[in-house]
């Protein structure tokens, strides 16, 4: 991750040794997934060394900076198994470090010169703000629906994947809109599907990264998977739903044949949608030219990754 941290000289000057700090702590507990995802797919494009990494960072400056800010706004205590960048650094701190992070996506994008790309970052940047205000409103609606919780999926995780399978023919000036339309819908699919998945692991279920338990529900935030279980819950049982604090309690609650039949449901549902993302592919390759067909093997593993978390795709 060292490598995306600077794209230009001024990314990150040495009389700034606070911001450098804070940022040297975020970047370096990162996996950077959606940095190697571009770096995949503009590899069949032809892209050079320069613009690829300015894509690479544009992504991880605008993840992270989302990410100081949520944690903010969520008074989350942890950051990839660290303390938060509010409660280390101030909260102060952590906004201006989140402005400073978009602040210099816009500069290196514009110095660039691709419009295109400049104007849909922009745009990014705005749905991911709409979605958060959004997700702020139905922290504790224990009514809230799918559809609801999709709305701000679309806004907050499908944008930054979308960003991530766009900007790469938008950067090499390929601006097809038919095969844009495609690409956006692909990114729709797989940001609604990882978030999904995402909301899986607050119940322990694919687990493999370890990740606190129902951290959601304890602060009163009804997830994908949460919505589901709740809907044919009696108004008793939705009570104490809403209070558990372990998957144990809350297993005894709704009972474990209801609990496995939705989580059939749940991924029952999800395949469908890896379905349709399945053709959309198939659709973008048939319309790609032989010498960049080879970004069907990078597109083609994303389900297996984001929604199911097979650690072998």
């Amino acid at each position: 991750m060292k490598d995306l941290k600077i794209y230009s000289r001024r990314d990150f000057p040495p009389y700034l040794p606070k911001l450098n700090s804070l940022y040297d702590d975020l970047f370096s507990g990162g996996k950077g997934f959606r940095a190697e995802l571009i770096r995949r797919i503009s590899g069949h494009l032809g892209l050079g060394e320069k613009p690829i990494l300015l894509q690479a960072q544009t992504i991880e400056f605008i993840h992270n900076a989302s990410l100081l800010h949520d944690d903010l706004i969520d008074r989350s205590h942890l950051r990839r198994g660290k303390p938060s960048a509010w409660l280390k650094y101030t909260p102060e701190y952590a906004v201006l470090a989140g402005d400073y992070l978009l602040a210099r996506v816009m500069v290196n994008l514009s110095e660039y010169g691709n419009l295109r790309l400049l104007q849909y970052t922009a745009q990014m940047i705005s749905d991911l703000l709409e979605g958060e205000w959004i997700q702020d409103s139905l922290v504790k609606d224990f009514s809230v629906t799918i559809d609801q919780l999709d709305q701000v999926h679309y806004l907050k995780t499908a944008s930054l994947f979308k960003w991530c399978l766009r900007a790469p023919f938008l950067t090499a000036e390929i601006y097809d809109e038919e095969l844009h339309g495609l690409l956006d819908q692909m990114g729709d699919l797989i940001g609604l599907l990882f978030q999904r998945s995402d909301d899986l692991l607050d119940f322990d279920i694919r687990n493999h990264e370890g990740k606190a338990v129902l951290g959601d529900l304890k602060s009163g935030y009804i997830n994908s998977f949460s919505a589901v279980l709740m809907e044919d819950l009696s108004k008793e049982n939705r009570e104490l739903y809403v209070h558990c604090q372990t998957m144990k309690g809350l297993r005894e609650v709704v009972g474990e044949d209801y609990f496995n039949a939705k989580l059939k449901l749940f991924d029952d549902i999800n395949q469908s949608k890896i379905d349709l993302y399945g053709h959309h592919l198939q659709r973008l390759i048939e319309s790609l030219p032989a010498s960049q067909r080879g970004v069907e093997k990078e597109l083609s593993r994303l389900p297996r990754i984001l929604y199911w978390r097979d650690p072998k795709a």
